[in-house]
């Protein structure tokens, strides 16, 4: 699976994507986020506040249960506001 990160969420993670195998219990959005906090310093720093953070999967905005299932890409990103 691809995960993109955006904005902040990217400056964080040092990175703008990167390709992961997921573990098989990790079904939702939340459940990525709380992988992916768990797995480095980067990571912990960038979702210290998960509420804080949004998804979309292949897409399609989500919240934080939306099913990752076989989703080809998740993208993650602050909140957006715009004029």
């Amino acid at each position: 699976m691809r995960i993109a990160y955006f904005a902040w969420v990217r400056e964080r993670m040092g990175i703008a994507d990167e390709s992961v195998d997921l573990p098989a219990n990790i079904a939702n959005v939340a459940a990525l986020v709380g992988w992916l906090a768990a797995r480095d310093a980067r990571g912990a720093h960038a979702f210290a506040d998960p509420a804080r953070v949004r998804a979309a999967v292949d897409g399609v905005m989500g919240g934080p249960d939306a099913a990752i299932g076989s989703a080809e890409e998740v993208a993650l990103f602050p909140p957006v506001t715009g004029g």
